[in-house]
Formats: structure tokens, sequence, C-alpha cells
């Protein structure tokens, strides 16, 4: 099975692409799709789209992981909460366009299950990312964001109640 993993956002999207035989997980891509600066945001979301498009028609993932959305305390702006959402769109658009199933998982999920506990820090689950798929080198923070995602959803790909499990 082949898991892409997003993290969605209007000036950085990161994506890692997983896959998962048995009990073996191997990182074959991850990456940030960085548009270009100080374009219109119409401009920005089409590149992140198309880019996402490319890793998608690449290796065309059975399943796409993308972090639950946030309302409240965290969504600290109306403005740059509505443009994330624009970004997740287009995000999941390019992941339905190869057929892939896409599920959410919330961020302490996500901590938990590659750190062990849900306020974990971000270096905290950078660090783990590496380890546990054997990464040499510095990992981008969003491109291990996305990895997390896949990984965490890993987990669950073998559990009894399937890959669904998260929120959709």
């Amino acid at each position: 099975m082949i898991l892409l993993g997003i993290d969605p956002g209007s000036l950085k999207t990161g994506f890692g692409v997983l896959r998962v035989q048995g009990m073996e997980v191997m990182a074959l891509d991850f990456g940030v799709i960085r548009p270009k600066g100080g374009g219109a945001f119409e401009e920005r979301l089409l590149a992140i789209h198309d880019g996402m498009l490319r890793v998608c028609e690449t290796h065309r993932p059975s399943l796409a992981v993308v972090e639950g959305t946030f309302y409240g305390a965290q969504a600290r702006n109306f403005r740059s909460t509505l443009k994330l959402a624009h970004a997740r769109g287009v995000c999941l658009l390019a992941a339905a366009r190869v057929g892939a199933e896409v599920v959410e998982i919330a961020p302490a999920d996500v901590k938990k299950s590659i750190v062990g506990h849900g306020r974990a820090l971000k270096e905290q689950v950078q660090r783990m990312v590496q380890v546990l798929l054997h990464i040499p080198g510095r990992i981008p923070e969003d491109a291990a964001d996305a990895l997390a995602m896949a990984l965490a959803m890993s987990h669950r790909v073998g559990s009894p109640w399937g890959a669904t499990g998260g929120r959709r």
C-alpha cells in the first residue's frame, strides 16, 4: 500500500510518501511544494495543486492522510484559516484525481503515535520520523509533519479497525 501524508499550507505544503508492506514501512519520497512568493493567491493554489498532482500521479497512493481541521482558540486568524482551507482543498482534489481515499487524523493522535504523547514538540516528531524511517540528514519541517501523518496512519492500516479509523 502507498500512503501519502499531506501538510497543507498556502505558502508551503509538505508531502511524504510511504510504502507499507506487512510490517515494513519505507519512505519513497518527501518534500515541500513552495509556490512563487508574491504571486496572486489563486496562482499559489494552482502551483500547490499542480505540485501535489505530480506527486500523486508519480506514486499513485491508495490512501492520503491530512491533518484534521481545527477551530476555536487555535484558529487565531480567520483569514489565514480560510487560506489554509483553500490549500487543503486543492491538495485533497489532487489526491481524489488519482483515486486515493482521503482520511483525516488529529494532530495529537499523530504525535502520540510517533513520539508517545500527544503534546510532543515539532522537533521531537521530526527527529522520531527521521529515526523510524531511517532517513539520514535533516527533513524539512513540513515534510516531516506529512511523513508523520502517513506513518501514524500506517500503524492503523494493520489494525483490526483498518485505515479508515481516522475521522473523515
